[in-house]
């Protein structure tokens, strides 16, 4: 597994483990050793796992929530988008866009918000990982994806 620093506190970039033969590819979605140190510890344990069917062209996000997030695509290919709410951050304001595809995971720090825009046919499925179960009071924020403002490329 190979982990990458971003623009954005806290938030990482992850290449999965994987080994392909004739037959197909495996891959280590989540092996609870690898994730016990450097931006992983503390974590503890996944509470919620969501997995999203998502057409081509749609949009999803772009929220924040007070939990920690790993996202993925398990099939097809998404445009995700981070950009970084948490007003005490020295980098508060920044923005972050990668390009998941199975074998890349984004790990999303409380109060960095995230979106995504499913860009294959026929769509993409993504997985969220959450260290709390999601509830209507749940504080978080959450911003107008297409704001013109935010200026997403």
């Amino acid at each position: 597994m190979d982990v990458q620093k971003t623009a954005i506190d806290d938030l990482v970039v992850v290449t999965l483990k994987q080994v392909t033969d004739d037959r197909g590819t495996v891959r280590e979605f989540f092996r609870a050793t690898s994730y016990a140190d450097g931006p992983f510890a503390g974590i503890g344990a996944w509470k919620q796992i969501n997995v999203t069917e998502t057409k081509q062209g749609a949009v999803r996000g772009l929220h924040g929530e007070a939990m920690v997030k790993l996202v993925s695509c398990v099939s097809g290919e998404a445009y995700g988008v981070y950009l970084d709410a948490r007003r005490d951050s020295a980098t508060f304001g920044a923005v972050v866009t990668v390009t998941l595809v199975p074998g890349t995971q984004v790990l999303v720090p409380a109060g960095v918000c995230n979106a995504f825009q499913s860009v294959s046919a026929p769509g993409s499925q993504y997985v969220y990982c959450f260290t709390d179960e999601w509830t209507p009071s749940m504080a978080g924020i959450a911003f107008c994806p297409i704001d013109e403002r935010l200026d997403f490329e």
